[in-house]
C-alpha cells in the first residue's frame, strides 16, 4: 500500500506541474480526479502513511487563529525606481563604471505579492510575506493551497526562494463577480486581491481565489549568474517566468522594456514594469548596497496612467515637526486600479507652479504607480468660478503665526503644543518602524487624543485604566481591547534604537538611531554624550548632533524619560555592539572579490561591529581596501591611488589586534 500511495504522489504532483507550471498537461481531468479520489481514500484508511508533501495538503482545510511572525534569513530588500529611457542608462554607465561590458537579465516585474519560501530537505516548511523587510508573516497555510507552487522539489536539499503570488485577470473578474452577487465589496484591483487572499486565517478562502506565483531570485545562490539561477530554479521544479531575456547591453534591456510597454495589455496578468539584474552573480556582491537598495538592480516602471477629474478644494495639514503641508481634495477618481481623492501639493510653490486653482479639472496620475500626484490645472477649460488659493498666514489647526523653514520653502507651525504637530508624534511613535504597536493607527490615536485619554507617550502605557471608556467605541470589543493592550507591553521591551526613532528628535532617522544604539549600548550613555563628541561619529554632524543633545537637557524630555523608566520601557540595545577596534573605527573599507571565510553580509557586520563604515565604491576618501580572490576594477583603483589593501590574512589579524 505505501509503494501505491508515494506512486500516487508523484503522479498527481507531475500532473500539477505540468498543468501549472508548463502549461502541458498530459492527462486528463478524470484521470487525475480518480488519483486524488484513491490517494484521499488511503491517507483515511492509513492515516499513519500521510506525508508533508501529500497534494491533499492543498485542499485547504487549516484555519489558524493569527499570523505568526517570520524574521527573513536574508532582508527582503526593495528596489530604486527607472521612470525613463536616460534613466537605465544613467544606471548602466554607474555599472560601467566597475566593470566593462556587464550582461542583465530583464524580468516582468509582476504586480502581485513578494513571498520568500524556505525548504527544507526538498519539502516547503514555511512561507512568509516581505513584512518591514525584516520580518514578515507566516502565511504557509495559504500557500500549500497554490498548485504551481511545489510542496516537494526535486532535490533533498535546504533552500530559500523568492517569488511573486499573483492573481490571473481571469481569476479577478471571476471574484469579484462572485462578490458582486453577493453584495459585497468588490476589490479595486488584482494586487490587492492576491494580498488580501493570502492573509485569510481560513486556507480554503485562499485556495478558493486560484492564486499563482512565479520564482525568481534565491539570495544565496551558488550559480555564477542570475540567468543560471533562474534555469536551476526551473529544474528544481519551480514556476519562473517564461518572458525573461539575457540583453548583452543596455540597448537590448531597452527595446525589451519598449517591447513589454506595448505588450502587456496582451498578459493574462498585471505587471507594472521590468526588473533590470546585473547578471555576473560576483559583480551584484562587488557592486553592493545603498543604504536601501541593491547597486546591481533597478525596476523600470512604466508610465504612469493620467486621469482628469475636478479639484473641489485645498486642506493643509500639519506633520509632527510642524511642517504645514497643502493637499488637493478632488472628486473620487480610479487610477491604476484603485480610486483617490486627494494628494499631497507639498508647498506653496509648487501649487503656483502648476497654476493650480480650486475648481479647476487638473489631471492626476499616480508616481510610480503607487503615490497620488497632481500633474497639472487644465486652464483652458475654465470658466471664470476658479478661486486662487493663498496659503494660509496662521496653523489651521491652534491659530498660531506660522514661520518660513531654514529653506525658506515651507511653511512651519512653531507651537510645540499644537495638537496636529502631537496627534502625528505621537502616531509616529506607535508605527510599525518605531515602537511597532499594533492596533495605534492613525484613526485610532486621532480619536483617543481627542478624547483626552492619549495626550503624551506616557499616556499609551496607562490605556489599561480606560478599558472601559475605549470598548464603548464603535470597532471595539474585549479580544480587540486586549489585543491592544498586548502589544503595547510587548512594545517594552523593544531594542533601544526603535525608541529612540520613536521620539521623533528632529533629522534622526531608522538609520541613525541604529547607530546611537550600537555606539552607546544604552539611553542614558547618549544623554551623557556632548556635542562634540556626537559630531565625531560617521553621518551625524553638526546639526544631528546639536538636535540631539539639546533634546536630552529640555526639563520635559528628561522628565519623560524617569516616566519611561518607572513604566519598564527596555532602554538597552537589543543587538551586538561595536567592538573598538582601532584598525577599523570610523574607517572606510571596501570589500573587492571573494573572500573564503566570510560572506559578503557576514565581512559587512563584522567591518560596522569593529567601528568600521563598510562602502561599496572605491574613492581617495576610501582608507582600506580587502582583496579576495577573483578582484575585480576596485583593487586595480586601490593601487592606482594607492591606498591601504588587505588580504584575506592581513584582515584576521586586524581583527585580532
Amino acid at each position: 500500500m505505501q509503494k501505491r500511495y508515494e506512486e500516487l504522489i508523484q503522479l498527481i504532483e507531475k500532473a500539477n506541474h505540468e498543468y501549472y507550471n508548463l502549461d502541458n498537461p498530459s492527462v486528463d481531468d478524470r484521470t487525475w480526479d480518480s488519483w486524488m479520489a484513491e490517494l484521499i481514500k488511503i491517507e483515511e484508511d492509513y492515516p499513519e502513511l500521510k506525508k508533508a508533501d501529500s497534494p491533499t495538503n492543498r485542499i485547504g482545510h487549516v484555519i489558524i487563529s493569527e499570523f505568526k511572525k517570520v524574521k527573513h534569513r536574508y532582508p527582503m530588500i526593495s528596489l530604486s525606481n527607472a521612470f525613463n529611457e536616460e534613466e537605465l542608462i544613467t544606471f548602466d554607465e554607474k555599472i560601467r563604471k566597475e566593470f566593462a561590458n556587464p550582461e542583465y537579465v530583464c524580468e516582468l516585474k509582476m504586480d502581485g505579492l513578494a513571498v520568500s519560501f524556505i525548504y527544507e530537505r526538498g519539502l516547503l516548511v514555511t512561507a512568509a510575506t516581505r513584512g518591514d523587510g525584516i520580518h514578515g508573516e507566516d502565511i504557509t497555510h495559504n500557500v500549500k493551497t497554490i498548485k504551481s507552487i511545489p510542496l516537494k522539489i526535486h532535490q533533498d536539499i535546504d533552500i530559500e526562494v523568492r517569488g511573486e503570488i499573483y492573481m490571473p485577470l481571469a481569476s479577478f473578474i471571476k471574484l469579484n463577480e462572485e462578490r458582486l452577487q453577493k453584495s459585497e465589496t468588490i476589490f479595486q484591483n488584482p494586487r490587492n486581491a492576491a494580498a488580501g487572499s493570502v492573509r485569510q486565517l481560513d486556507s480554503k478562502i485562499a485556495k478558493s481565489r486560484n492564486l499563482d506565483a512565479y520564482l525568481y531570485h534565491e539570495p544565496n545562490t551558488n550559480c555564477a549568474t542570475q540567468y543560471e539561477s533562474l534555469n536551476y530554479l526551473k529544474k528544481l521544479g519551480f514556476k519562473v517566468n517564461p518572458h525573461i531575456k539575457l540583453a548583452k547591453n543596455i540597448k537590448e534591456v531597452i527595446d525589451y522594456v519598449n517591447e513589454w510597454t506595448n505588450k502587456r495589455g496582451e498578459l493574462p496578468y498585471d505587471i507594472d514594469g521590468v526588473v533590470i539584474k546585473v547578471n555576473n552573480i560576483n559583480m551584484q556582491e562587488e557592486l553592493g548596497m545603498t543604504a536601501r537598495c541593491p547597486k546591481w538592480a533597478i525596476a523600470y516602471k512604466f508610465p504612469a496612467e493620467e486621469v482628469k477629474t475636478k479639484l473641489t478644494d485645498i486642506i493643509c495639514t500639519v506633520g509632527r515637526t510642524g511642517q504645514v503641508t497643502p493637499n488637493a481634495i478632488f472628486d473620487p477618481t480610479k487610477v491604476m486600479g484603485s480610486t483617490i481623492s486627494r494628494a499631497t501639493l507639498h508647498n506653496g510653490d509648487f501649487i503656483k507652479e502648476r497654476d493650480l486653482r480650486i475648481g479647476d479639472n487638473i489631471i492626476i496620475r499616480k508616481a510610480g504607480d503607487v503615490i497620488p500626484e497632481v500633474v497639472s490645472s487644465i486652464p483652458n477649460e475654465r470658466d471664470g468660478s476658479e478661486i486662487e488659493y493663498v496659503m494660509p498666514l496662521n496653523c489651521p489647526i491652534c491659530e498660531t503665526k506660522l514661520i518660513k523653514s531654514a529653506t525658506n520653502i515651507d511653511l512651519i507651525c512653531p507651537n510645540d503644543d499644537c495638537p496636529a504637530r502631537n496627534i502625528e508624534g505621537l502616531i509616529h511613535f506607535a508605527s510599525r518602524n518605531a515602537m511597532n504597536i499594533e492596533g495605534l493607527g492613525e484613526r485610532i490615536m486621532e480619536d483617543f487624543y481627542n478624547m483626552k485619554i492619549i495626550k503624551n507617550f506616557i499616556d499609551i502605557y496607562k490605556l489599561e485604566s480606560h478599558q472601559e471608556m475605549i470598548m464603548e467605541l464603535e470597532g471595539f470589543g474585549k479580544k480587540s481591547v486586549n489585543n491592544l493592550l498586548e502589544s503595547i507591553e510587548k512594545s517594552k521591551t523593544n531594542s533601544l534604537e526603535k525608541l529612540l526613532f520613536g521620539l521623533g528628535i528632529k533629522g534622526i532617522g531608522e538609520k541613525t538611531a541604529k547607530t546611537l544604539a550600537k555606539k552607546y549600548s544604552n539611553l542614558e550613555n547618549i544623554m551623557n554624550a556632548s556635542i562634540e563628541e556626537l559630531e565625531l561619529i560617521p553621518d551625524i554632524g553638526p546639526i544631528l548632533a546639536a538636535n540631539l543633545f539639546h533634546y536630552f537637557k529640555a526639563e520635559e524630555n528628561l522628565q519623560m524619560v524617569e516616566a519611561f523608566k518607572d513604566i519598564g520601557i527596555n532602554m538597552d540595545y537589543h543587538g551586538e555592539k561595536i567592538i573598538e577596534n582601532q584598525n577599523f573605527t570610523g574607517k572606510k573599507i571596501v570589500v573587492t572579490g571573494s573572500l573564503n571565510k566570510y560572506g559578503r553580509e557576514e565581512i559587512q557586520n563584522i567591518i560596522e561591529l569593529n567601528g568600521g563604515l563598510w562602502s561599496s565604491s572605491v574613492s581617495k576618501n576610501t582608507d582600506i581596501v580587502i582583496v579576495g580572490e577573483n578582484a575585480g576594477s576596485k583593487h586595480q583603483k586601490a593601487l592606482e591611488l594607492n591606498l591601504t589593501i588587505w588580504d584575506e590574512e592581513e584582515l584576521d589579524k586586524m581583527l585580532k589586534i
